[in-house]
């Protein structure tokens, strides 16, 4: 009741009148945010102008069994079957999963465990290849401009997402039919489309705002009939101008669109944070421990609303992405479109190898990334990059220097998006005091890093909550101890 209270009064007055002059005048100098975060380096200048160019022909994937929140998949295949490219060879039938697919055709080698970013090892089908050299694959990027959404019930747009195997490809990987499918409960009236790419070196989803512009259009508007939002707001980093541009005339040029706006927010580290986004164009806090749904709100990424639109209207399974490869060790960095499943190594090989001595390979951005040490660990739905850290910038890093006593200086808490205090929850934690660290209210930590990069103790602050997380987990038996 309240929230219909404040859409009805607040925002309808004020941000829908001041967004709805998009076309007139372009909202840069009005460029909204949120409260707390950083401003690390951008270090995109590596891959900013790189296009989107095909992957290397892998000879063996290795698609894991678990890409997403929820429900593990379990294989549809045995060892020496064959499959076909888009063949779904995993699925589950709890609610909130996704099935997976095999990205190229061949011959399935073994279902074993393999190198998991987030899980250290994880089940996985292991396929190699039939052709060594088949086509290259590349996405239905030419739209008209009409993809005729008003030909698919949302019904239907629904369950194409469903049998697609999409899921959230720029954070943690909810399935996406759970996101956009109508809830009566808790039903959604604005959605707002992530553009940001706040992670520093990270430029893949940038590089999809200008090469796929009509795809993530056509994939927007799918996923508003399907979830009956009534507004929808892009919002996109203010040093991204180009990307504003473009996506503005997209829109020009297409019809249907006048509820659909773009809102330039302010550059700044985790702007990109569905919650931080949430904030900055709606003035709204989603609760903590809570979803965006509860407040009305739905968040996509834009690489995920490119992928709707090819299930729905193409019937294409998401098998795909693209992966930015860089860092000033790598020989030719760039974006690269590869079949989930690829080896990491892979990659960097075909992007030239190494220059110089590499201290650590990051999947995904240098604030959020985790940093492995099995190059054959293969690419997920939800992998957006691989960045490659010299000795020199490791050796340079302030973690790479002593670390001190907490001078109780409070920057860590002027950081944080989340209004905690990541000293205290830290604190909690080094001395096993894990209910303590629960009352500070840990599980709110979206683990941005803010706090380990503003600390001049050099405290890994981050490191802490993410462990005190993973020791609570175990305790109410959410993961094995």
């Amino acid at each position: 009741m309240n929230y219909e209270l404040r859409t009805k009064s607040k925002f309808s007055e004020s941000k829908t009148s001041l967004f709805s002059k998009r076309r007139q005048e372009p909202l840069h100098p009005a460029s909204v945010s949120f409260p707390g975060g950083t401003h690390p380096p951008q270090s995109k200048e590596l891959t900013f102008e790189s296009e989107i160019q095909p992957g290397p022909n892998v000879k063996q994937v290795a698609v894991m069994l678990s890409q997403h929140i929820g429900a593990a998949c379990e294989p549809l295949v045995k060892k020496n079957d064959t499959v076909q490219a888009g063949q779904k060879i995993g699925d589950a039938e709890a609610f909130v999963s996704a099935p997976v697919h095999s990205p190229i055709n061949g011959k399935v080698k073994e279902i074993a465990l393999q190198s998991h970013a987030v899980l250290g090892r994880s089940p996985a089908i292991i396929i190699e290849a039939l052709d060594y050299n088949p086509a290259k694959r590349t996405p239905n990027v030419k739209w008209k401009d009409e993809v005729g959404e008003n030909r698919f019930s949302a019904e239907q747009i629904c369950d194409a997402v469903r049998v697609a195997g999409i899921v959230g490809m720029g954070g943690a990987g909810f399935p996406t039919r759970v996101k956009i499918e109508p809830n009566p409960r808790l039903p959604k009236e604005i959605m707002i489309i992530n553009g940001c790419e706040c992670e520093p070196c990270i430029t893949c989803d940038y590089r999809i705002m200008l090469e796929w512009t009509d795809q993530i259009i056509a994939g927007i508007k799918l996923a508003k009939k399907a979830s009956g939002c009534s507004q929808v707001f892009i919002g996109i980093e203010d040093n991204k101008p180009k990307a504003i541009e473009v996506m503005n005339e997209a829109l020009q040029r297409t019809s249907n669109t006048d509820s659909i706006n773009v809102v330039p927010v302010k550059t700044k580290y985790p702007q990109g944070g569905e919650r931080q986004l949430i904030k900055a164009i709606l003035n709204r806090n989603v609760p903590t421990g809570g979803i965006p749904p509860m407040i009305g709100v739905l968040v996509l990424n834009v690489a995920t609303a490119a992928a709707i639109a090819e299930a729905v209207v193409c019937n294409s399974p998401l098998t795909h992405r693209v992966v930015t490869v860089t860092g000033r060790a790598v020989a030719n960095p760039g974006n690269l479109y590869v079949p989930i499943g690829t080896p990491v190594a892979e990659l960097i090989e075909f992007c030239g190898g190494v220059t110089q001595k590499s201290a650590k390979v990051v999947m995904g951005g240098p604030m959020m990334g985790i940093a492995i040490a099995d190059l054959t660990t293969p690419i997920t739905k939800t992998t957006g990059a691989i960045t490659i850290l010299t000795k020199e910038q490791i050796g340079s890093a302030k973690f790479a220097r002593r670390q001190t006593a907490c001078i109780r200086c409070g920057r860590c808490i002027e950081v944080c998006p989340e209004n905690l205090n990541p000293t205290k929850i830290a604190h909690a934690v080094k001395n096993n005091l894990l209910d303590v660290a629960e009352s500070y209210y840990i599980n709110g930590c979206i683990e941005c890093g803010c706090c380990s990069y503003v600390c001049p103790a050099n405290i890994e602050l981050t490191g802490y909550i993410r462990t005190g997380k993973i020791f609570l987990a175990g305790r109410k038996k959410k993961i094995p101890e």
